[in-house]
């Protein structure tokens, strides 16, 4: 919108040509986010404390969760607001891949919503039934896969990249729509799996959004594309802009996130955020990157399969004392503040090494 406006302009005041700069778009896009979220995020928390709608701990978790029970949730809705607000302030909006980005993100959210409003405010301990969680994020998964195929660029291709490696892809024909829509689909559930501590998922998310923004900048231009070995991607630079939301809206919600927590973002927020980072990936054509500097993400996952299929199996038996990894951790001694700030650390190197792919091919 603001572009549209900064163009129009232009022909009267040529300053106002600045805006047409991808970076600067990108910065105003993140401080625009976190000015939002600053701004909106203790009203949100207040008017959540007014309708009660609080966080329900397990009994057989941690102890030292107990004291979180009744803590506002669902803050994800505002992450979810400020960041389509500043993307589609600070977006080009002919841009295909950032409406698909965008539709999905709010997609997933709304069937985030409807399991946290089901839980939190109806009270129905089950929340959204998983076989139709996981019917209506299929829906919205192969929806976006199938476009994301459709418009596919004629210097992209239907390969899959391979890190470090410059003349070693995979050939995916059709395959490739299959892919986006398990990333879409596997990030987002992964992300909302890490959602359990004080700020643990929302940093990981803001790490692996700007590293992906450094992607879709490179590949939008085709002279860096061409010179670090990347996909030419069209239009992706759009893309970096809407990263550059995601991290301000994150930050912000750090602010009140932080330990110890103010707010959570339930359902809403991770398994949106999640499901944006999936599509994101399958734009850049960053899929095992995304495996890379999520990392964090993948190991929480893991961590879910093998305890339920090793527990299953061996009739009661248990890998980790508890699942997700960090429960596993907290039960073993670790504080919380200690799990949160290592795992962050971690997700800082894995995104670093998900980065000189760039460069180490």
């Amino acid at each position: 919108m603001l572009i549209w406006l900064a163009h129009c302009l232009s022909h009267f005041i040529p300053g106002f040509q600045v805006f047409h700069y991808l970076t600067l778009r990108a910065v105003l896009a993140a401080l625009t986010a976190l000015l939002i979220m600053l701004i909106f995020g203790g009203p949100m928390i207040r008017r959540l404390q007014r309708q009660q709608i609080g966080q329900v701990v397990r009994a057989d978790g941690p102890q030292s969760h107990l004291a979180k029970s009744g803590t506002p949730t669902m803050g994800g809705i505002l992450i979810l607001f400020a960041i389509a607000v500043s993307s589609l302030l600070w977006t080009q909006w002919s841009n295909i891949y950032f409406w698909v980005v965008l539709i999905v993100m709010i997609g997933f959210g709304v069937i985030g919503w409807l399991d946290d409003h089901l839980k939190l405010v109806l009270k129905n301990p089950r929340g959204l039934r998983s076989r139709w969680k996981y019917f209506w994020q299929s829906v919205i998964g192969i929806v976006a896969a199938v476009i994301l195929y459709l418009t596919i660029d004629r210097h992209v291709g239907t390969e899959l990249v391979i890190p470090f490696f410059v003349n070693i892809s995979v050939h995916l024909g059709v395959g490739l729509a299959v892919l986006t829509y398990f990333v879409i689909v596997g990030s987002s559930n992964a992300v909302n799996l890490t959602d359990g501590l004080d700020g643990l998922a929302i940093m990981p998310v803001v790490l692996v959004a700007g590293g992906l923004a450094a992607f879709a900048y490179v590949e939008s231009n085709s002279v860096f594309a061409s010179y670090l070995y990347v996909p030419f991607v069209p239009g992706a630079g759009e893309i970096a802009v809407f990263c550059a939301s995601m991290v301000g809206a994150g930050l912000g919600f750090l602010w009140f996130n932080t330990y110890p927590a103010q707010v959570f973002m339930g359902d809403v927020g991770a398994l949106a955020l999640g499901a944006a980072l999936g599509a994101i990936a399958s734009v850049v054509r960053q899929e095992l990157v995304l495996f890379i500097m999520g990392g964090i993400f993948v190991a929480e996952t893991v961590s879910v399969i093998l305890q339920v299929g090793y527990f299953k199996l061996s009739g009661g038996k248990r890998i980790f004392r508890m699942a997700p990894l960090h429960h596993h951790f907290e039960l073993n001694g670790w504080k919380e503040s200690k799990v949160i700030v290592r795992f962050w650390i971690i997700t800082v190197i894995l995104v670093l090494i998900g980065l000189s792919t760039l460069k180490l091919r």
